[in-house]
């Protein structure tokens, strides 16, 4: 789960939701960036599915007594995490196996610096899980791997910029991770530079880089708003449920300066 809290609420946005977000941008990126046509399909498909290890979970959103808000992707604990992340990069091998590889490569990366015996696990039976799927395919590019992994990654942060930022932020006040740019992978040589730019127009505009997109784009954001009186007398997940799921189009345009 994705939340922005508020003072009398908390907006929240489910990882599918994210992730579907993460598709769209990748589906209109520029020609140059698009994959060879014999991996697109694949690469498309990882990246809107690349967050399913959530999409039981977000359903029935877990309370922070900690925190007094609910969990988000940072702070789940890692155990529960695993377990998830494995079902969902399972989800997508069944579908599509090189999908799955990329999808594997993505989580097992959150946990490479855990030292707990879960993540070192995890890490562990993934790496094997990835010799496996690379075994099976014919004639397989690490060059061309690690460039569908970079997108893979950058349309993640391009929708995360989105859903972690309150709409039309000035730059100086956007999520720490995004106040420096957007991070670029090495393997996508073709930007020759490690971070893009993004920063919010309007509520409902964000100006990209030009080197991500040829034409505006208009995505759909869904997120619910959940009051906090509502879930100290109900409970989170009674509160979450009862709450209609907003929709607000945001406008990607090309920077042309």
């Amino acid at each position: 789960m994705i939340v922005r809290e508020h003072r009398n609420e908390f907006f929240m946005i489910e990882q599918e939701h994210h992730a579907y977000l993460s598709g769209e941008i990748a589906a209109n990126l520029k020609e140059s960036l698009i994959p060879e046509k014999e991996f697109r399909e694949s690469v498309e498909y990882a990246i809107y599915k690349h967050d399913d290890g959530w999409k039981l979970l977000d359903k029935q959103p877990f309370w922070n007594d900690q925190k007094q808000a609910p969990f988000t992707f940072v702070d789940f604990p890692v155990l529960p995490k695993t377990v998830f992340y494995k079902h969902g990069i399972e989800e997508v091998e069944k579908v599509d196996s090189y999908a799955g590889l990329l999808c594997s490569k993505h989580y097992s990366r959150f946990l490479l610096d855990d030292t707990s015996k879960e993540a070192q696990v995890f890490v562990q039976q993934e790496e094997e899980r990835q010799k496996r799927i690379i075994q099976s395919l014919t004639d397989f590019d690490q060059d061309a791997f690690n460039f569908h992994y970079g997108l893979l990654q950058l349309c993640d942060n391009l929708s995360l910029y989105i859903c972690l930022n309150e709409p039309g932020t000035p730059k100086e006040k956007e999520h720490p991770f995004f106040q420096k740019g957007i991070p670029v992978s090495s393997s996508i040589d073709v930007f020759n530079r490690e971070k893009l730019n993004f920063r919010w127009v309007d509520e409902n505009t964000i100006l990209t880089d030009k080197l991500l997109f040829d034409r505006p784009l208009t995505i759909t954001l869904q997120q619910k708003v959940v009051n906090k009186n509502s879930i100290s007398k109900k409970g989170l997940i009674e509160s979450y449920h009862e709450e209609p799921t907003q929709q607000v189009n945001v406008k990607l345009v090309r920077d042309t300066n």
